[in-house]
């Protein structure tokens, strides 16, 4: 839509690598303060201005529906990821409550798929078949065999990508298992959506366009012929599947965003996978550190390391002081910095860990040197935080 140069650092003097919540991509930014204008009005009034603001919030449809390869019909716009996430697997259970009440998913799925799930299944509204992974955070498929063939599964749960380690999971293998059981997947996309290949195997997918540029919106895309009813749904609104009519700003900057970062993604990628596998090399010289996660089949951007002898939160404030801004504890709840259960999922140290998630490029044009600034100071930083805490002769 808008050609652009190269954004700068949306915060000078600072080095972010922990984009896994933004910022905006600068013309997605420009679009965003010019569709305010354009597309204020609600979409479903009749009058100019929502029949102006339809037309616009139906562009955003197609370009997101061409994108992961379905059709507009089937994209529909909600709140946020994590949200169109609990509404992909709800809608589901839903539609065949009367086969079953039965969640499938991996240990290492985003906490709104395992939170309602657990939820679910302590007032015996439904249970939960928990799939183990292997240490690099894959899952085991003899396991999700055996989970979704279970007596009253209705519904699958996988991710294309796990958001904290990076390690792809095996979605063809995964989705053939459902479909001869008669269960739909659905996939959490979240994390690898505009970074990695849209996924095609898939039921239901649920994404976030934060991970490509975009502002906090949730897609949610549910393949026809998947049998999927919410419960309280509004017909009129998004398909029947939210309450809630999105904002069509909002909508036009995701679709800016994609449209920008889909131009750049495979160079873009590419750039970012050597970028980690710098991180991964520096993070070896470090004593007692590992890096976790496939270190090949894995999301280009994120890379995550834990230390002995450190506490997480103390290396996060430590590397802020220093200008550089890195991430801690779980992906999903990274507010309270709680121990990660995927990585306790993976038996790996769920203390002491930093995880990086690089921004795009157009948002990060100084990435490779920020890159460069945090392997330069990592070992200076775990080794001033062990003294610290007493930790000497490693």
């Amino acid at each position: 839509m808008v050609s652009h140069d190269p954004g700068t650092n949306p915060v000078p003097g600072r080095r972010l690598l922990d984009a896994a919540d933004g910022p905006l991509h600068p013309v997605a930014r420009q679009t965003l303060a010019a569709a305010v204008d354009a597309g204020w009005a609600d979409p479903a009034r009749l009058h100019t201005e929502g029949r102006r603001a339809r037309a616009l919030l139906d562009r955003t449809r197609d370009v997101l529906a061409a994108g992961l390869g379905a059709r507009p019909s089937e994209v529909s716009l909600l709140p946020s990821g994590p949200t169109a996430l609990a509404r992909a697997v709800e809608g589901v259970l839903w539609a065949r409550r009367r086969h079953g009440s039965r969640t499938v998913a991996s240990a290492v799925e985003h906490s709104a798929v395992l939170v309602d799930a657990r939820a679910r299944e302590a007032q015996d509204a439904g249970g939960l078949g928990l799939v183990p992974v292997d240490r690099l955070g894959r899952v085991e498929l003899d396991a999700w065999g055996a989970e979704v063939a279970a007596p009253g599964t209705v519904v699958a749960a996988l991710q294309s990508a796990n958001g904290e380690v990076g390690t792809r999971q095996p979605l063809a293998a995964a989705h053939e298992v459902c479909r001869r059981h008669g269960v739909p997947l659905v996939v959490d996309a979240m994390a690898g959506l505009g970074r990695d290949p849209a996924p095609t195997d898939w039921d239901v997918l649920v994404g976030d366009a934060r991970s490509w540029g975009g502002p906090p919106l949730g897609v949610l895309v549910v393949r026809e012929g998947t049998r999927w009813q919410w419960r309280h749904a509004r017909a009129d609104v998004e398909h029947g599947r939210t309450d809630v009519s999105p904002w069509v700003p909002l909508a036009l900057a995701a679709a800016e965003a994609w449209q920008q970062t889909a131009s750049d993604r495979e160079a873009d990628a590419a750039a970012a996978h050597a970028l980690v596998d710098r991180v991964r090399r520096a993070a070896a010289t470090v004593p007692d550190t590992e890096v976790v996660g496939d270190p090949d089949d894995r999301l280009p951007h994120v890379v995550t390391l834990s230390s002995l002898y450190v506490d997480g939160e103390a290396l996060v404030h430590a590397l802020d002081r220093r200008g550089i801004a890195v991430a801690s504890g779980s992906a999903c709840t990274s507010s309270t910095l709680e121990p990660s259960h995927v990585l306790a999922a993976m038996g790996a140290l769920t203390h002491g860990n930093l995880r990086l998630t690089l921004p795009l490029r157009s948002v990060g044009p100084e990435r490779e040197a920020d890159v460069t600034a945090f392997c330069e100071a990592l070992p200076q930083v775990v080794a001033a935080v062990r003294l610290e805490a007493g930790v000497t002769g490693l």
